[in-house]
């Protein structure tokens, strides 16, 4: 049997379980969603983000690129959270990178001939990985530094979005969130402060606020 013909067949017997088990469940997903979390993952086959965090469908409003980056000039990132933000009003995002993961290893790698889009696509993380060039060249083991980098992306990526225009316009802004997923144990970690995220989602709504009473009042 062919892979896409399982995946029919596998869906089949998924959709006919959930309705035996829940009648109304496909119902209630056809009414709409209010998801509460944006997830910004890796592409990789190995990192689902329902799978990993056992999440229903409807749960998480997902975007998933090659090493979880986020760039202002990026459309398709950059639609799905202005989406998620200014009309779904997530509450929370997280960007979620992974140990072993293929574009932050090849980003500390030469360049290949056969990949040039991928090559333009992961320019600003080889700038990143030359930023951290002395922590990166000290850990002897390639892919402990592979790893390590991984974890440094997300925090990049965490700083960047907190940065950006479309979530510092919001009027409530989103608490943004850093985890990596080790493969190995099947753990997500946290590589960012709760406290600090939900802190500075409450200063920007204040000067959300702020902002606005001084316009109408004028």
């Amino acid at each position: 049997m062919n892979h896409p013909k399982r995946l029919l067949l596998s869906n089949l017997a998924w959709s006919q379980e959930v309705s035996a088990r829940e009648p109304e469940f496909f119902a209630d997903l056809a009414r709409g969603q209010q998801p509460r979390i944006l997830w910004i993952g890796c592409s990789d086959s190995r990192v689902p983000a329902e799978r990993i965090t056992n999440a229903q469908p409807g749960e998480l409003f997902v975007h998933r690129n090659i090493a979880n980056l986020y760039t202002s000039d990026d459309g398709n990132a950059s639609s799905v959270i202005e989406y998620a933000v200014h009309a779904l009003k997530v509450e929370h995002v997280v960007i979620c990178g992974h140990h072993h993961c293929g574009g932050v290893r090849a980003a500390l790698s030469p360049p290949s001939d056969a990949l040039p889009v991928v090559n333009r696509r992961i320019a600003g993380l080889r700038d990143l990985a030359g930023r951290h060039r002395d922590e990166l060249l000290a850990i002897e083991d390639f892919d402990a530094r592979v790893d390590r980098f991984a974890e440094l992306n997300v925090i990049e990526q965490v700083r960047l979005l907190r940065e950006s225009p479309i979530v510092r316009s919001a009027p409530r802004p989103p608490q943004v969130h850093g985890w990596i997923f080790g493969l190995r144990e099947g753990l997500l970690t946290q590589l960012t402060d709760m406290d600090e995220a939900r802190e500075i989602a409450d200063s920007l709504t204040e000067t959300h606020a702020e902002t606005h009473a001084v316009r109408d009042a004028a």
